[in-house]
Parts: C-alpha cells; structure tokens; sequence
C-alpha cells in the first residue's frame, strides 16, 4: 500500500526566512516553491480561501532521502488555527489506498484531491490528508 515516504511537512510561520535556515544553516539545496489555493485545497486543508506557500529542500539526491516540505498559510487567521506537521508517503494507486483507509474507518480530510505544479517544475501528483489513530496528520500522495 505505502511505497516509501514522500517528504516531511512542517507548518512554518515565515517561509523566508525557514528557507533560509534550511538552505544556510543547515546545508540543505533548496529546491523550489509553490503557491497552493484554488477549490483543491481548500478541500485538502479544510478552510476556505486557504492559500499556502511551500517551499521543498533536500540534503541528497538520493530517492529514499525524502525532501523536507515547509509550508506556509498566507492569511495569518488560517495559521494560528492551521498547523500541518506531517510524512507524506508515496503510492502508485491512491484510489486504492483512499478505499482501504475509508472501509478500515480511518479519518481521511478529503478524498483524492488533483494539482498540477508543471509551471513550476514539480509535476502533477493527487493526494490527501488522513489522521494516524493518535490524531496525526499524514499524507498520501501519488504522482502522476
């Protein structure tokens, strides 16, 4: 069902200047950022009108050395009630594994939601929330 984790989130308060301790401080190779808004997610953070900045680093080229995801909700009363710190795992049938987590009545956000992130250069992927049975938020996610 899970292949390998995706990346790792964390909510961030200031965008820049997280890049900037990730990249300057800790060494990691920023690999570039995304503007999140739009119906999908909304659907996918639960608000509406959420915009999101992220941004993903790495410290390896390696692909079991999964990216770090900063992200940052841009309207200020959406982040202090919004905090997503969360693994991301990768998985070739979402659709598959959405049904599993469904009949096994695990929590999921939303179903599958579509984005497309071609213009700036990460592709497109369907993903989605869901809760671990201590109320974490984790992610699947599937590229396209």
């Amino acid at each position: 069902m899970v292949e390998r984790i995706y990346h790792v989130g964390l909510t961030v308060s200031d965008l820049d200047k997280s890049i900037a301790f990730y990249r300057d401080v800790l060494g990691l190779t920023f690999q570039g950022e995304i503007m999140m808004v739009g119906e999908e997610t909304d659907k996918m953070f639960r608000k509406e009108n959420c915009k999101a900045r992220v941004a993903y680093l790495n410290g390896s080229k390696a692909l079991e050395a999964p990216p770090v995801e900063l992200i940052q909700f841009v309207d200020s009363e959406i982040h202090k009630e919004q905090s997503i710190s969360e693994v991301c795992f990768y998985t070739d049938d979402i659709d598959s594994v959405y049904k599993t987590l469904i009949e096994n009545h695990v929590e999921c956000l939303s179903e599958p939601q579509y984005f497309d992130f071609r213009a700036n250069g990460f592709g497109e992927s369907r993903a989605f929330y869901f809760r671990d049975p201590d109320g974490i938020i984790l992610e699947m996610m599937q590229p396209l």
